[in-house]
């Protein structure tokens, strides 16, 4: 077996071999993290975002062994310099610090969103994607920071690490949809997390409340605990501005986004994920890609959007450049400007 194919079979591992502590748990509790009551998106074993979605392990062998068109991301990807941020900021500035990690800096408070400092998206330590550049801003350049914000429990987004690095430091709140609690409380017994479901909406301080929203996704993290924790999107509102946050999601047929829309926009801005989305039989159920995000953030009604889940870890086919390439694409075949819906590489910001 070649390198490359080796290589192919990196993730794959990683996942079988991170079900041990799932697989024990699961034999101890039908859901090890979430015991509540039943509702519109939850059975009492799993949760649901209303589609009949099944593609399981036989897809991930099947498309991690058949015939692939995939083009390997370089050794190192270079970014701008890592920003250098200010200890607190009253308007609103959003910095990416790679892949689906953000620092939110916002009426006042500090907030980062599925931060990931680990060299790789991976239960290990030396298997499974690596990252390619150095994240946006050093942690120890980070200012102190009050709430962490989780939007799933997969790997590039939950990085448990990280966390704890967080936590020893900073003590900050953290929150999470229903189940994904239970996750960091197993590696942080005193964590302040807390879950909370779809639609609950937190004041954080007087001057800037959050709403947990749905989002077409899942979750696992390993290969038997698949959709028994919530996953979300999230919407923030201060400083005179509404933002959408997604970390992960499919498009289906958009009724989810108009929906929201409706319900809660305009949006001064919108941060999609523009990547990870080859091939498309297997990856569109739950990652859009460039042209679906740019329906998204109009029927969001968004002012601006920036785009990430791009050029940090490669997690499927297609090559580092390519996200950036389609969404100019999108852009030009709308009749839309760049500047509207920008693919954003860690250590730049957008400010309100």
């Amino acid at each position: 077996m070649d390198r490359r194919k080796l290589l192919s079979f990196a993730g794959l591992a990683a996942l079988l071999a991170s079900t041990g502590a799932a697989w024990a748990a699961i034999s101890r509790s039908r859901n090890p993290y979430y015991q509540g009551p039943v509702s519109d998106h939850f059975d009492g074993l799993v949760f649901s975002d209303g589609r009949n979605v099944n593609k399981g392990l036989l897809d991930v062998l099947r498309w991690q062994t058949g015939k692939r068109e995939r083009e390997a991301f370089p050794p190192r990807y270079e970014a701008p310099p890592p920003d250098k941020p200010p200890a607190r900021v009253e308007d609103a500035r959003v910095v990416h610090l790679g892949h689906a990690s953000f620092l939110y800096q916002i009426g006042g408070l500090n907030l980062l969103i599925d931060p990931v400092y680990s060299e790789r998206a991976s239960p290990f330590t030396f298997l499974g994607p690596k990252r390619v550049n150095a994240p946006g801003v050093a942690f120890d350049d980070l200012p102190a920071i009050d709430a962490v914000l989780l939007t799933h429990n997969h790997y590039d987004h939950l990085d448990i690490e990280t966390l704890a690095r967080l936590h020893r430091r900073d003590r900050p709140r953290m929150i999470m949809p229903l189940g994904n609690d239970s996750i960091v409380r197993a590696r942080i017994p005193d964590a302040r997390a807390e879950a909370h479901d779809w639609n609950d909406r937190l004041e954080l301080s007087d001057a800037l409340a959050i709403t947990l929203v749905p989002s077409y996704h899942w979750s696992a993290r390993g290969a038997f605990d698949r959709r028994m924790a919530l996953w979300c999107s999230y919407i923030l509102e201060a400083a005179g501005t509404k933002i959408f946050h997604i970390g992960d999601t499919g498009y289906h047929d958009g009724s989810l986004y108009e929906q929201l829309g409706r319900a809660h926009g305009p949006f001064g801005l919108a941060v999609l994920p523009i990547g990870a989305y080859e091939p498309r039989w297997f990856m569109s159920d739950n990652h859009m890609n460039p042209e679906e995000a740019l329906k998204v953030m109009l029927a969001l009604g968004a002012e601006q959007a920036i785009g990430h889940h791009w050029g940090t870890f490669q997690l499927t086919d297609e090559g580092i450049e390519r996200p950036p390439e389609a969404l100019k694409a999108a852009l030009d075949a709308a009749g839309l400007p760049d500047e509207r819906f920008r693919p954003m590489r860690p250590g730049l910001s957008w400010t309100a």
